[in-house]
């Protein structure tokens, strides 16, 4: 019987790799070795490689000539811009899942509010931040709007990293926190034009917080 311990999926692997991007556990511009990576998350050079080049599409990660990759830095000038194309982008999202929500999407919006409830009473930034995350990612998932889901995964994985230390500034919590509750209570009501008013007013204030930034 073998006992050799079998590599994660390279799915798992990259998003592992996505997640350590996000949360600037690899810094803007480091560099990604392929060697390093194989041993860290013990994969093969291949799977490696494949992560970096499925990072290299979503905008995370830059490929160098005869260099090899490393972390791309997205400026605030660039993060701007994504927040703009999210305004116009995401009300689609929270309309259509508003409009085609079912009674097991609801049961995931609910246990996602209670989530971020919960981080927010707790004071948890962390697994606040990671909440948001989900709950972009299922309210792409319930609008079933195959164009915009392609469109906002690219936006999403290059400004999360901006988005996740905005979640960090204080008090910035005690504004989105109630914002996110609000598009959430929106599509579990079933109302398209409060969701993707909710979600507008929403975006509308995370762009005026990375034009502060700026």
């Amino acid at each position: 019987m073998n006992s050799e311990v079998a590599a994660p999926p390279k799915t798992d692997v990259t998003e592992l790799m996505r997640e350590a991007i996000l949360t600037g556990e690899f810094a803007p511009q480091q560099r990604l070795i392929e060697a390093d990576l194989s041993e860290r998350f013990s994969i093969s050079r291949a799977a490696a490689r494949s992560s970096l080049l499925t990072l290299t599409s979503e905008g995370l990660v830059e490929r160098l000539p005869n260099r090899g990759a490393r972390v791309r830095a997205i400026t605030v000038d660039e993060a701007v811009e994504i927040a703009e194309a999210r305004v116009a982008l995401e009300p689609v999202s929270a309309r259509k899942a508003a409009e085609r929500l079912t009674d097991d999407d609801a049961a995931e919006l609910a246990a996602l509010r209670d989530g971020i409830t919960n981080a927010l009473e707790q004071g948890d930034l962390l697994a606040y931040s990671s909440l948001n995350r989900e709950l972009d990612r299922a309210v792409q998932r319930i609008s079933r709007h195959r164009t915009t889901i392609e469109i906002l995964e690219r936006l999403h994985a290059q400004s999360a990293r901006h988005q996740f230390r905005l979640g960090f500034t204080p008090g910035r919590a005690k504004i989105s926190g109630p914002e996110h509750l609000e598009i959430i209570d929106a599509i579990l009501a079933r109302d398209p034009d409060r969701a993707e008013t909710a979600t507008r007013l929403h975006l509308e204030g995370v762009l005026a917080t990375l034009r502060a930034a700026d």
